[in-house]
């Protein structure tokens, strides 16, 4: 397991309390673009928007072209219609790379994030030089499953729950505070709708793209906190043993939002992701 450095959670987490300018394409898709070389492509998770990767855009646009981009329904990007699965979500991602005229990618996702880019590197062969796939799940247990559902199916009658993701992806500890302060006010300012189309995308996606890591090429990292409740490090150990040069990494003592309340640990860990070449070395 890897423990926190010098750089405080709290510290960077405040780099991401600014709005950061954004651009679109022709399908709407809202993107903040930075650095120059390789591209890296950030996706962040449901209730998020690209301001949640403030302290990796900082630190990895030295040395490569970081684009991050605003989930469907989210920040400054338009939305997907109502029943919009997993599938979808990649698909979206696909156009998106297709306006960008990217033609190979590194890529990482968080949360919802990581289906996304999971699926991508799934599907879209060598266009994935790269996968990052930062604290997803992978075959929920009935127990995990039954509940994030039933999260899914309220949100339609009780609206965006606040209070719940904030306690299961923090803990109390001084990096978290001013990181759950910021996660607060972005799931205020998200639109109700393409949260719950993309919370149930996220509910039911965790098998879709689960049996074809093996097909997945590049170097993969599988990274969560050793205390985040549901997407667990034995997950992340699940999967990197059937990626072909997948490797796990679990952060300690941290929780959901890891890129956030240990984002020197993270900054570090996507380098040496990064610096990987096809041979996974």
């Amino acid at each position: 397991m890897l423990t926190a450095g010098s750089i405080s959670g709290a510290a960077a987490a405040k780099s991401a309390a600014g709005d950061l300018p954004r651009k679109k394409t022709a399908g709407g898709a809202a993107y903040h673009e930075a650095g120059s070389g390789e591209p890296l492509v950030l996706i962040h998770g449901v209730g998020m928007r690209l301001e949640a990767w403030a302290p990796q855009i900082a630190f990895l646009s030295a040395g490569h072209r970081v684009i991050a981009v605003d989930m469907p329904g989210h920040g400054e990007s338009a939305k997907l219609p109502a029943g919009s699965r997993l599938e979808e979500f990649v698909a979206w991602f696909g156009r998106f790379l297709d306006e960008m005229e990217i033609e190979a990618a590194n890529v990482a996702g968080h949360s919802m994030g990581a289906l996304v880019s999971g699926g991508a590197a799934a599907t879209f062969g060598d266009r994935i030089s790269r996968v990052a796939y930062l604290n997803g799940v992978f075959r929920r247990d009935q127990q995990a499953k039954a509940a994030v559902l039933a999260r899914a199916a309220a949100i339609p009658v009780t609206g965006v729950d606040k209070e719940g993701p904030l306690a299961r992806w923090f803990g109390n500890d001084p990096d978290s505070v001013v990181a759950r302060e910021l996660t607060r006010k972005w799931l205020n300012l998200v639109d109700p709708e393409g949260y719950a189309v993309a919370y149930a995308a996220f509910a039911g996606g965790d098998e879709t793209y689960a049996d074809r890591w093996k097909d997945v090429a590049g170097p993969a990292l599988f990274l969560t906190g050793s205390d985040d409740p549901n997407s667990t490090p034995l997950m992340a150990t699940q999967m990197a043993a059937l990626a072909p040069k997948g490797f796990a990494r679990i952060v300690d003592g941290h929780r959901h939002m890891v890129n956030l309340t240990a984002p020197d640990i993270v900054n570090s860990l996507l380098a040496e992701w990064l610096s990987f070449g096809e041979d996974g070395r």
